[in-house]
């Protein structure tokens, strides 16, 4: 469905304000420090705004993945010689590079125009090395970016004729002085924040707090990770290349393990979240280090003299930073950005009356089968979803119907069998293709974006199907609205009460748009107000949106009055399909509820008494 643009503030300009409130927070602290401090001052301050560019660099992928990179020094360690080579005065780079190939020698670059130069390179290199690290996710793909940081460094150390070697590389001018490093600070700050809060920000940080939701709402997790990996890749060989200018002459050692570890340990103390917690956690760190360096030569404590102990400020850290994880594992700034709440709250388009789905194909599920390690759970099941009714899907507990609409989602692969719309096979479809197909889903465990705020979580899987930033949080709006949560798109989904998140679960659900809705116990663990509340809100949305809703349950009598069509599984087969009141007069039915083979009039009334008055159960 397509929706008409309306006019409203662009949903980025209150995150660039924010961040360009904090650049100009660092650069009344800068000038402060420089003016009471002078040369040393400068010098630290420089220090500081190259150190954070680098950390924003990483907060970029890490903070917004929550995969922990030690590669990104490869990156600045690539940035700093290319520049090197590029800015190197001709006589010189001959003296020192003997060797050097002629395409590389004798540019003599400014070093802004080299910087150019060095962003492209960084951005061939992430997007090379990004195509593996991207397909995997949590220890695993921090360990591969350890194993690229070691390979850029083993290649630096070896290439003797391009970067002498583990010599030191001289002769690099040095133009990062504290003017340029704030400049530079100042613009990492807003492209830092605004990417968090772009489209791809939010899926990506969807895609860390869950992967499996992320998903089945159409967003692509190797994609999200790629992107994210290239933009901090090419900032991080800027950054590198400004502490080299810094410098003036570096080997590769200096990009290696100790720097990896120190900016990590800046963004774990700061916070890992925020653009706010870098700025802290560079700040801390090097204060940090600064003192404990004056340990490290030796003091005198009363009539003891403590001798010269190698190795305190990294010790010093690494107990920080272990702290910090134990007492506050968000981070010393936990998830508020600076600035938050200044400048209002966005002005969202307003989103017009939403069309009628008019599709006509149906949802069929043909002979399908689902097996694990020989336990079959679905068994030669078939049935069909028809648009603009409600079919409900009920069994014993362990009957397969949660892994039934995992098939479908396609979470788990068919063993045999088929799942289509219409002559479109999605069976074979991973599960954000899936998605994109037409299909959504809750899930019969929450699994909210508890990172985002509750109009976020809503906005992502209507980002996933190409809506634009603004129109997708004003969609969060209206979706929140319609089960009963107005106002709170701006509280964070993990602050919300149980019915709430249940709630929040569906409307996130409704906003991919979909063409069929699979809702598994919806109403688990709802008290009986929430659980008629929540009936009445699902009762006429096949027929308003066109949409066929598959609703599984352990509530009878929440089935019974919500659906046009029921279908009963047992022990993964299909023993009844039928209208409500034809299945709660099926022997099969009534002897999978009851475990016995009763008379069928007693059965009967047993299992119709139970569509009536029985208790809800949660899970």
């Amino acid at each position: 469905m397509k929706r008409a643009k309306m006019k409203g503030s662009h949903p980025l300009l209150k995150p660039a304000l924010e961040a360009a409130a904090l650049a100009a927070l660092l650069c009344c602290v800068t000038a402060a420090v420089a003016l009471v401090m002078g040369l040393s001052g400068q010098r630290l301050m420089t220090l500081y705004c190259v150190n954070l560019c680098a950390v924003l660099a990483f907060q970029i992928f890490s903070g917004n993945s929550g995969i922990v990179s030690f590669g990104h020094t490869a990156f600045m360690a690539v940035g700093a010689y290319v520049s090197a080579w590029l800015t190197m005065p001709t006589a010189l780079q001959r003296t020192a590079l003997p060797n050097l190939p002629a395409w590389l020698a004798g540019h003599e670059l400014a070093v802004p125009l080299a910087l150019v130069f060095v962003l492209l390179a960084g951005l061939a290199l992430a997007a090379l090395s990004g195509m593996p690290i991207a397909r995997l996710n949590g220890a695993s793909a921090s360990i591969a970016t350890l194993g690229f940081l070691i390979v850029v460094y083993s290649v630096l150390a070896a290439a003797r004729d391009f970067t002498r070697g583990n010599q030191a590389f001289y002769g690099v001018p040095r133009a990062t002085d504290i003017t340029l490093a704030l400049i530079f600070a100042g613009l990492f700050i807003v492209a830092a924040r605004l990417y968090k809060d772009s489209r791809y920000g939010l899926m990506m940080r969807a895609v860390r707090d869950n992967e499996t939701a992320a998903l089945t709402l159409g967003v692509s997790p190797q994609r999200m990770r790629y992107v994210a990996w290239l933009i901090s890749g090419g900032l991080a060989t800027v950054a590198g290349a400004l502490y080299g200018h810094m410098l003036g002459a570096f080997t590769p050692k200096d990009f290696y393990f100790h720097m990896a570890f120190i900016y990590v340990a800046m963004l774990i103390v700061g916070g890992m979240g925020t653009v706010t917690g870098a700025v802290v956690g560079v700040g801390l760190v090097m204060v940090l280090q600064e003192v404990l360096q004056e340990f490290e030569r030796g003091f005198t404590l009363g009539p003891i003299q403590i001798p010269e102990i190698f190795g305190v400020p990294i010790v010093g850290v690494s107990l920080a930073m272990l702290l910090v994880l134990w007492l506050r594992p968000a981070g010393l700034v936990g998830f508020v950005e600076f600035a938050q709440g200044w400048f209002g709250k966005r002005r969202l388009p307003q989103v017009p009356a939403r069309e009628t789905n008019t599709g006509t194909e149906p949802l069929r599920i043909e002979r399908a089968r689902k097996s694990f390690a020989g336990l079959t759970a679905v068994d030669d099941v078939s049935f069909t979803i028809e648009p603009g009714c409600v079919t409900g899907l009920i069994g014993p507990n362990g009957a397969g119907k949660s892994t039934l609409v995992n098939v479908i989602t396609g979470l788990y692969p068919l063993t045999s069998g088929a799942v289509s719309i219409g002559a479109q096979n999605i069976g074979v479809l991973a599960p954000d293709a899936v998605a994109r197909a037409g299909v959504s889903r809750t899930f019969q465990n929450i699994r909210l974006f508890t990172g985002l705020s509750a109009g976020e979580n809503v906005a992502i899987p209507a980002l996933a199907r190409g809506a634009s930033l603004g129109d997708a949080l004003a969609t969060a709006d209206s979706e929140l609205a319609f089960v009963g949560l107005e106002g709170a798109g701006q509280k964070r989904a993990d602050g919300l009460a149980y019915g709430a998140r249940r709630r929040l679960e569906i409307a996130r659900a409704l906003a991919a748009e979909p063409r069929f809705l699979l809702l598994d116990e919806p109403a688990a663990g709802m008290n009986p107000e929430e659980t008629d509340d929540l009936a009445r809100r699902l009762k006429g949305l096949p027929q308003a949106r066109g949409l066929g809703l598959l609703l599984i349950d352990h509530d009878l009598k929440f089935i019974m009055s919500m659906c046009d069509h029921v279908v009963v599984l047992n022990r993964g087969r299909l023993i009844a399909e039928n209208t409500p009141a034809g299945v709660q007069k099926n022997p099969a039915v009534i002897e999978a509820y009851t475990g016995t083979r009763a008379s069928r009039v007693s059965a009967q009334h047993n299992v119709e008494e139970t569509a009536t008055t029985k208790p809800r159960e949660t899970t």
